[in-house]
């Protein structure tokens, strides 16, 4: 019982050892201009977890440009815009990424930013057009530098997305605007850079607007399954 007693205690002043080290190394480094979010960058992105320091940049599709794709009811009133959904999904994604520690920058359609921007992935977030149709779909840089790193992020939708939000892939949709989307020739050519069609605005209406939070959710566990994959590869 007295051996316990003093494991214990050993264990309780050990803790507080630690605890006043660690403050008089911040302290000290403090005198020398360090604050707390200086020394987190210091730490090698995906230390403490995939999204960990990783810099990701979130595009809200058309916003500070215009309404995209607008849904009216049968009087002609308008019931919802692409680009409202768009922002409330965007702000979701950001919300998830921060909470596990990535350094999340949310710009606008043409953001002065966009040009050479460098970040360890892009994503654009669109919805597409009013009709009775039903479906995600995915377009990406194909230049040689994040070929590889981007069709292992379309993949990843694939496996993650789509199930989690019950969508089917729908090619026979996307564009040229899609597939030369600009902001892929804006940034640096070294970002990865994709853009999601989340799902129709109006099949999918009920999934984008009731259910945005598990639209979110697929998209991070979308970029989860890209970050890891990517540390697998490092480390084979």
């Amino acid at each position: 019982m007295r051996h316990q007693t003093l494991r214990t205690i050993q264990r309780y002043l050990a803790v507080i050892s630690f605890i006043s080290v660690i403050g008089m190394a911040m302290v000290t480094l403090r005198l020398f201009g360090y604050d707390l979010p200086n020394l987190l960058q210091l730490v090698p992105a995906g230390t403490f977890g995939p999204f960990f320091n990783r810099e990701i940049a979130l595009v809200s599709g058309h916003a500070g440009y215009d309404s995209g794709a607008i849904c009216v009811d049968a009087n002609g009133v308008t019931t919802v815009t692409e680009a409202a959904i768009n922002a409330a999904i965007t702000q979701r994604v950001a919300q998830r990424l921060r909470r596990n520690g990535a350094l999340v920058t949310v710009l606008d359609e043409f953001d002065e930013r966009l040009p050479d921007l460098q970040a360890d992935l892009l994503l654009s977030f669109h919805s597409d057009s009013c009709i009775e149709a039903s479906g995600y779909k995915t377009a990406y840089a194909t230049n040689a530098a994040v070929v590889v790193a981007t069709t292992k992020l379309s993949n990843c939708f694939d496996r993650h997305y789509a199930p989690m939000t019950e969508l089917a892939w729908h090619p026979d949709t996307i564009t040229h605007d899609m597939t030369d989307y600009h902001v892929f020739r804006e940034v640096a050519s070294t970002t990865p850079a994709l853009i999601l069609e989340m799902g129709f605005i109006g099949g999918d209406q009920q999934l984008l607007l009731q259910h945005p939070n598990t639209v979110a959710a697929g998209i991070t566990e979308s970029i989860r399954c890209f970050f890891e994959k990517e540390t697998e590869v490092e480390t084979e």
